[in-house]
């Protein structure tokens, strides 16, 4: 899910763009509210990435079908939301005296984490070698 105002386009020539040819695999929903979501899936399991968070994205355990939700990269999620689910805030690590990581690396990080703990379903998790030898 994403929810609107987005802050970039979602059509076909944008993705075309930055070269995201897996855009046909993606099942992307836009919704007007977070409240969407979380009225649609009311059962399902939510985390919330914050830098304010106690807890780091690796103590928590992911369960098929849970939810992360990461807020915008200039200012992240409201206050109130994350006073309201505090027991399930998540952070990644990080210096101190550093601002933030960006967004993308944040969501690659926390989502790698939630796979591994589900042995990477749909993922090819193996590599073999070609037999070309690089000079």
């Amino acid at each position: 899910y994403m929810v609107k105002p987005l802050g970039f386009e979602l059509d076909d020539k944008h993705y075309k763009r930055a070269g995201l040819d897996y855009f046909p695999l993606s099942n992307i929903k836009v919704v007007d509210s977070l409240d969407e979501i979380l009225q649609a899936n009311k059962n399902a399991t939510f985390y919330f990435a914050s830098t304010k968070s106690k807890k780091t994205y690796a103590d928590v355990d992911y369960p098929d079908g849970a939810f992360v939700v990461f807020g915008k990269e200039s200012y992240g999620l409201r206050e109130d939301l994350l006073k309201a689910n505090y027991d399930h805030c998540i952070r990644v690590p990080m210096k101190s005296d550093a601002r933030s990581l960006n967004l993308s690396n944040t969501v690659a990080i926390i989502t790698y984490e939630a796979l591994r703990q589900q042995n990477f379903p749909e993922l090819q998790n193996f590599g073999e070698l070609t037999g070309r030898s690089e000079s």
